[in-house]
């Protein structure tokens, strides 16, 4: 039988840099910041996991800004802060429709690890949505486990 290593587990804190309200396409700096370990990896999972209340992560398209813009556009108009009378206002009118955004989303991402790769669809990518007009930098956590 053939001896198998046992599974690593890697952890990283990444700061992503500020960026205006909006969905925004962060794979590339999420893939620089853990490469080195993920292409020794084989097969395992790893997790994303973002340190914020008004922000979240999603895997969609990977090509066409469109559909980022369209996805804030329909996010605006479903958490509108002038149709809905939110009591949560103390740091801004754009506060409370994050956290809600940031719940529907989510914060936290596993993705499948295969041949030293994150194995994303051909048009998926890593979004970082930003769901405050100034959140400043935002800071996510990735965890690594695999052989």
């Amino acid at each position: 039988m053939a001896s198998q290593s046992a599974p690593r587990w890697i952890q990283k804190a990444i700061t992503l840099r500020e960026v205006p309200r909006g969905c925004h396409l962060v794979t590339r700096e999420v893939l620089s910041a853990v490469q080195e370990e993920l292409s020794s990896m084989k097969i395992g999972m790893a997790n994303i996991f973002l340190q914020h209340t008004s922000a979240s992560l999603s895997i969609n398209e990977n090509a066409d800004p469109a559909v980022r813009t369209d996805m804030e556009e329909y996010l605006n108009q479903a958490v509108n802060p002038k149709t809905l009378d939110f009591s949560h206002t103390d740091e801004g009118d754009d506060d409370m429709p994050g956290h809600v955004k940031s719940s529907l989303f989510g914060v936290s991402l596993n993705i499948p690890i295969s041949n030293g790769k994150l194995a994303l669809g051909t048009w998926q990518g890593i979004w970082l949505c930003e769901h405050r007009d100034r959140g400043g930098p935002r800071k996510i956590v990735v965890t690594l486990n695999g052989v």
